[in-house]
């Protein structure tokens, strides 16, 4: 049986939840506020902690650290009315398990305390104190994010990486791809073993062959030492090949036959080598497209495609963005030894408003450039880069761009903004500039 700590002071939800949780086999206590709560804890084991973020006694915040200060093992869900991302972003940075908003369906209730307690019965079989090999990778980057694209894409994450299928990771530039495929990598039975990335967007396709399955001395002209390649370097772990999509046809059938046979001959040698690996691939381009197209060979695109996993764009993922920000934050500080605390109101509403076509890489970087230039606690919008002022700008006269009753006055004071440049004003209001010279003849604006 599954022990449940249920905290919440709206007594008729609080009932209703503890009956549902019953129904599902959990043995569940219920407390109101945080005082009762914390002499249950001391009294009884519990297998998850379930509360409501605003207790007439306190705060969920604070029942996290007390629990995560006397017994880091029980995993803590935090539930609120208020779904404000910042307090996401405090929840999960004190080592809350999951955040979920009210209303919310059953199902996604099950779901949440199902992969609370898995999560724990992991750590128990797997001690803390317990050193683990990784070969110098780190899952550190992969944040966890809210949104429902993230909850997906870690779905999938858990579901495949205890397999031995090769995996096609497709998604925009800068989304995180390589990321991704690390997280599949340590959460694999081959965690221990090498996880070697290669962009083959950089290899020139001269010596394509020589970086994949590695030479002999004297092979041909510069080869001084022998080689070892990418194949022979990931044997027994996880090979990952990033921008799969720019290999040269010769590449792709040789790519073909080393997964095919699983074995490869290093350049100027007489044997073939065996290699065990798990290949995961990326792209940003429609690999499908290109099959059709005659550039990709349909049979190397099945033989990488066994599950595929699309990454979403930072834009549909909307709940993260602070979460990101947050973390990106942190790891400029530690790069640049500097303790900037946070973002201003006004940088966090520019980058809500933005539509970071450079996804997280863009991110990052604008955060750790700020991070340099900032010389107070707070980042502020006067470090930030013009794009994403002129942006929330822009935003301004386009939520205002929405009904015929204001669109003549937003376009008369847009023209004033711009000194009459027609195409400025054009790209301001996000239309053509025929459309503005039609709008300006439907209103007699000269």
């Amino acid at each position: 049986m599954k022990y449940i700590l249920l905290i919440e002071d709206d007594v008729t939800f609080s009932e209703m939840l503890k009956h549902f949780l019953e129904r599902h086999k959990y043995v569940v206590d219920l407390s109101y506020n945080i005082h009762n709560a914390s002499n249950l804890l001391k009294k009884q084991n519990y297998d998850l902690v379930f509360t409501d973020l605003r207790l007439p006694d306190g705060d969920g915040i604070s029942l996290l650290k007390q629990i995560k200060k006397s017994n880091n093992d029980i995993p803590v869900v935090l539930m609120t009315s208020y779904a404000e991302v910042s307090t996401a972003v405090q929840a999960m940075k004190q080592g809350a398990f999951d955040y979920i908003s009210k209303p919310f369906n059953p199902s996604e209730v099950l779901e949440v305390i199902s992969n609370a307690l898995e999560v724990k019965r992991v750590d128990v079989i797997t001690p803390k104190d317990k050193p683990k090999k990784n070969n110098g990778n780190s899952d550190t980057d992969f944040v966890q994010g809210i949104s429902a694209a993230s909850k997906t894409l870690k779905e999938y994450i858990h579901l495949v990486a205890p397999t031995s299928m090769s995996v096609l990771i497709t998604g925009e530039s800068g989304t995180g791809k390589e990321v991704v495929a690390k997280s599949i990598h340590l959460k694999s039975l081959r965690k221990d073993k090498p996880f070697i990335a290669v962009d083959c967007g950089a290899i020139p396709k001269e010596i394509a062959s020589s970086e994949f399955f590695g030479h002999k001395k004297g092979a041909f002209t510069g080869a001084i030492d022998d080689k070892i390649g990418h194949f022979e370097a990931a044997n027994g772990g996880t090979l990952f090949l990033d921008e799969v999509g720019n290999l040269t046809y010769e590449n792709q059938v040789q790519l073909l036959r080393a997964l095919q046979e699983r074995m490869v001959k290093p350049i100027g040698s007489s044997e073939e080598i065996f290699v065990d690996i798990r290949l995961i691939t990326a792209t940003n381009e429609d690999l499908l497209h290109a099959v059709e197209k005659g550039d990709f060979r349909e049979d190397l695109y099945h033989r990488l495609n066994e599950f595929s996993i699309k990454v979403p764009n930072l834009k549909d993922r909307h709940d993260d963005l602070i979460l990101y920000a947050d973390f990106f934050l942190e790891k400029a500080n530690k790069q640049l030894n500097k303790s900037i605390v946070g973002f201003s109101k006004d940088v966090l509403t520019l980058f809500q408003n933005y539509h970071w076509p450079g996804n997280l890489r863009e991110l990052s970087n604008i955060i750790k450039r700020a991070t340099l230039l900032t010389q107070t606690d707070i980042i502020d919008k006067n470090v930030l880069p013009d794009e994403l002022v002129h942006t929330q700008r822009n935003n301004v006269f386009l939520n205002k761009f929405s009904t015929k009753e204001n669109e003549k006055e937003l376009i008369i004071n847009v023209l004033q903004e711009v000194d009459n440049n027609k195409t400025q004003a054009a790209k301001l209001l996000n239309i053509t500039r025929k459309t503005l010279y039609n709008k300006m003849k439907a209103y007699s604006l000269n």
